[in-house]
């Protein structure tokens, strides 16, 4: 296992730090002085500990234009999310349309560990998909309805536009 620089164990303590306060301030939906002195004080020992397990990002991810990437990936998942809730709900109450499930596989583009789960979380997210494993580069999608067995088109329908956004993010 690579050994941290010191830089690095700052920068994944920092980045632990704001999202765990954050997490921490939407429970407690207060700012009592001794509210927030705990969350600090508590998220604190808690991004401490877990400098070595967190491996997301650096602090580059703090960037305004990654934050913007950031909250359009929500939209674009909030969309893609609906459309699939419709075309699952279709599936249920027509009985008489076919499906044809199968898996599928394509290649991504994003290079990082990190990337590859936040695009294979938000897969599986959707309905009417699941991510069955990641090899290498290489996504195994279970699809409820398979449209084509071409990996290019399989990607275009089931990933491209989580894949575009999050590029910019990671």
């Amino acid at each position: 296992m690579k050994q941290l620089t010191l830089k690095e164990k700052a920068e994944r303590f920092i980045i632990n730090w704001v999202f765990l306060m954050l997490v921490w301030l939407m429970f407690t939906k207060t700012f009592f002085w001794q509210e927030v002195v705990v969350g600090a004080v508590t998220t604190m020992l808690i991004s401490l500990a877990s400098v070595p397990l967190f491996t997301c990002c650096t602090i580059k991810i703090f960037s305004p234009v990654r934050i913007f990437w950031i909250f359009y990936y929500f939209w674009v998942f909030l969309a893609a999310l609906i459309m699939a809730n419709f075309d699952v709900a279709r599936r249920v109450l027509t009985p008489s349309l076919p499906i044809n499930p199968g898996i599928v596989k394509f290649k991504t583009k994003l290079k990082t560990p990190f990337a590859k789960m936040v695009l294979a979380n938000s897969i599986t997210l959707t309905p009417g998909t699941l991510s069955v494993d990641i090899i290498g580069d290489t996504f195994y999608i279970h699809w409820i309805d398979v449209k084509t067995t071409d990996p290019d088109k399989a990607f275009k329908d089931i990933a491209e536009p989580f894949e575009k956004v999050l590029l910019k993010i990671f």
